[in-house]
């Protein structure tokens, strides 16, 4: 099938998520140094980070023409199956519902089986690309 060629397999967006988690946090943690003079990323983990990170991983992909910084460096990003622009309520069902909701409801479960859906699937496609119709594209 011609599409499989086009869609980014579980490696290079593993490499992108972590691109990103590291592009993202590292500036952040650096101010934080910078006016409080400690040197932990403890901040990372609470509730008020995740929040603004999802928030990004939501709205960054529909005003970006479905990048993320560390899709953006790897060169892939997200699109709709049916070709339609990517919406709110897309990216709110893929990230939110399908990636971290499904996560912490099925304890990691779901992570893990969407994993191993990119990785073998023809479509590259995980349990959230499923939900809200999205695959992501190798260019």
């Amino acid at each position: 099938m011609r599409f499989a060629f086009e869609r980014a397999g579980f490696v290079i967006r593993a490499i992108a998520s972590l691109l990103d988690w590291i592009v993202v946090i590292v500036p952040i943690g650096i101010m934080i140094y910078l006016f409080t003079g400690e040197a932990s990323f403890n901040w990372a983990q609470g509730l008020v980070w995740n929040i603004v990170y999802y928030f990004y991983l939501v709205i960054t992909p529909v005003f970006w023409k479905g990048y993320v910084i560390g899709k953006k460096i790897m060169n892939i990003k997200i699109e709709k199956v049916n070709g339609t622009k990517l919406t709110l309520l897309d990216m709110f069902i893929r990230e939110v519902i399908g990636i971290f909701l499904l996560g912490v409801v099925t304890f990691g479960l779901s992570t893990a089986i969407g994993g191993l859906m990119v990785l073998f699937r023809q479509d590259k496609r995980g349990i959230h690309d499923l939900l809200s119709g999205t695959f992501v594209k190798a260019e």
